[in-house]
């Protein structure tokens, strides 16, 4: 994933994304899991090693920049400043998603994708609550055009519950233990400069069947504790539909739940129900979904392009 300037260095994979140099044989050869090595600036680094969970050693990292660990992105093109994160997508697949809100899921993430894909010529990497894909952390992973999306989605049928939690912990534990085993063996520069921000994009319609606060609270909590930069993890809650329960919910984590707990403010969410800017969201409205969480001016836009 190429990122502004002419140095380089090897992209390494994010802790919870398996990236086998060779598929298993179940899964299609359009979604390899490995990944290329392209020029990177040093600001911000590449992920860290991923380190096994019965692992006693820390993880390996590539060596640290000179550089500092803002962010910029160009005034042209503010979608730039994807280049510097990891994005993660989670689909809410559940009963309640069949039909409509499963097609409008489909080509809200059509739209989303390639604007991703654009810094990051690795693809993306795809996540849903209940169904596994056949890689060993369920992910279909080198998303890399609409075409691949659509063939996903196809293989997805929408059924169970919204385990929205209990799945994003399975994403973000595996990415926290890398980043204290980080925190513990390096200056926080060097840890800063070494472990790349992850943005998480959630796709539903409605309300979770778990409990989604508390995995975001401790979450914040120990990012809070190990001095993390505000932009470390960002997730950002993309509603299609118009379920007004659902609505108010996401409405709670974004506005209410850092304010009430005294923890960072990492969470962002969009409303869509497919009538905006003519039944597609606007090119604003794609920016506002991908960098809501982790760049705050897009936070203060709504998904047509107005302040809240």
């Amino acid at each position: 994933m190429p990122l502004f300037g002419s140095s380089s260095r090897s992209k390494l994979p994010l802790p919870f994304l398996s990236r086998n140099k060779q598929n298993s044989p179940a899964q299609k050869s359009t979604y390899s899991n490995n990944k290329s090595t392209g020029s990177r600036h040093s600001d911000p680094p590449p992920a860290y090693t991923p380190v096994s969970a019965t692992s006693t050693t820390a993880p390996s990292f590539p060596a640290a920049s000179s550089e500092g660990g803002s962010l910029a992105a160009s005034p042209d093109q503010p979608d730039s400043f994807l280049a510097q994160f990891d994005t993660v997508f989670l689909i809410d697949d559940s009963g309640s998603m069949r039909g409509a809100s499963w097609k409008a899921t489909e080509n809200a993430l059509a739209k989303i994708a390639p604007i991703c894909t654009a810094q990051d010529k690795d693809g993306i990497e795809i996540y849903f609550l209940n169904h596994r894909s056949d890689s060993s952390n369920g992910a279909y992973s080198n998303i890399r055009d609409t075409g691949h999306v659509r063939e996903v989605f196809t293989a997805v049928s929408p059924c169970g519950g919204t385990p929205t939690g209990t799945r994003l912990n399975h994403i973000l534990k595996p990415y926290l233990k890398g980043f204290e085993e980080a925190s513990k063996s390096m200056s926080p520069d060097e840890r800063d400069n070494a472990v790349r921000p992850l943005n998480i994009i959630v796709i539903t319609d409605g309300v979770p069947t778990d409990d989604v606060d508390s995995v975001i609270i401790q979450t914040a909590k120990k990012l809070d504790r190990l001095n993390a930069v505000p932009w470390q993890v960002g997730i950002q809650f993309f509603q299609v539909g118009n379920d007004p329960e659902a609505a108010a919910d996401l409405k709670e984590l974004d506005d209410a739940l850092a304010g009430h707990n005294n923890i960072r403010d990492m969470v962002d969410t969009v409303p869509w129900d497919g009538t905006q800017a003519g039944g597609g969201l606007n090119a604003d409205g794609v920016l506002k979904v991908v960098l809501g969480a982790v760049h705050k001016k897009y936070d203060r836009k709504n998904a047509t392009g107005g302040r809240q």
